[in-house]
């Protein structure tokens, strides 16, 4: 019944002309839609509206962008204030029911048209955008990198008793603007988008739906001749994360099931990624 009293409604709209002519071409190119942006910043979220009004006006900032936010499973009042905070033409809300990161961050990456895709988190936030152009600048310079993180330069470690991954932070000398890094983490983890839709594809849905999908990718770029590097980004903490708010006790159970999953991944590989990594850090020196 309400479909046909709506059906009913718009045909007399039709009708009356009150619905004719209410957009026209010069309209929608005052929008100033960017079809070919050079950055694409995509945030995940979940009921962090608030985190979200405070992020996104800053990256507004920045030239030839666009900003796309994921909102992942969050309760309405939380949807609807995104969906009036995104109100420029190059400003996209992609709405999941509780995917989590490896499936959206992957969607994600296809929708995006920026050259530089930053994958960010809405417990992210910075004081200045020079970690923006530092990005570019260090893409630009290492035409081979397809992933550049700023946050933690990481170490990639197997238990072979225990069948199992683990990852630990290296201690990166003070001053240090850039080097390799055999995996980084999120956030923000920037992609290369041209070399990850030709060689890496996807992020692993085997380690669905989230935790240490990222070091996967990393350590996949490297096997498939590609670099990872890493900058200091220095950004600070907004909120308390997403994954200690909602998910602790699934984040422990994915990180056994993905250590494991892990390993029979990427421990024969450990030695000749290492090796890789020396090398490409030696032409730096």
């Amino acid at each position: 019944m309400r479909l046909f009293l709506e059906k009913i409604r718009l045909a007399l709209l039709k009708r009356s002309g009150k619905a004719a002519n209410k957009k026209n071409h010069a309209a929608w190119a005052a929008k100033g839609y960017n079809n070919a942006p050079r950055i694409s910043f995509v945030f995940q979220t979940h009921n962090k509206s608030v985190a979200m009004e405070h992020l996104v006006p800053k990256l507004r900032k920045v030239a030839n962008a666009e900003i796309i936010v994921i909102d992942d499973g969050s309760d309405i009042d939380h949807t609807a204030r995104l969906a009036r905070l995104l109100t420029g033409a190059n400003e996209f809300l992609f709405r999941a029911n509780d995917l989590y990161e490896n499936v959206t961050y992957d969607r994600c990456l296809r929708l995006a048209n920026g050259d530089f895709v930053a994958l960010l988190q809405d417990d992210d936030d910075f004081d200045t955008l020079q970690w923006v152009d530092d990005a570019v600048r260090h893409f630009d310079a290492h035409p081979e990198m397809v992933i550049l993180g700023g946050k933690n330069a990481l170490e990639m470690h197997f238990d072979d008793a225990a069948k199992m991954f683990d990852s630990r932070a290296v201690a990166v000398e003070a001053g240090t603007d850039f080097c390799y890094a055999m995996a980084v983490n999120r956030a923000p983890m920037w992609v290369r988008r041209s070399l990850f839709l030709e060689h890496l594809k996807h992020i692993d849905f085997r380690l669905a739906p989230f935790q240490f999908d990222d070091d996967e990718l990393c350590a996949r770029a490297w096997m498939q001749g590609l670099q990872v590097g890493w900058y200091d980004a220095q950004f600070k903490s907004l909120t308390a994360g997403g994954m200690r708010l909602w998910n602790r006790a699934f984040t422990q159970e994915q990180m056994a099931r993905n250590g494991r999953l892990l390993y029979e991944r990427c421990a024969s590989e450990r030695d000749a990624i290492a090796q890789k990594v020396a090398e490409a850090q030696n032409t730096l020196l």
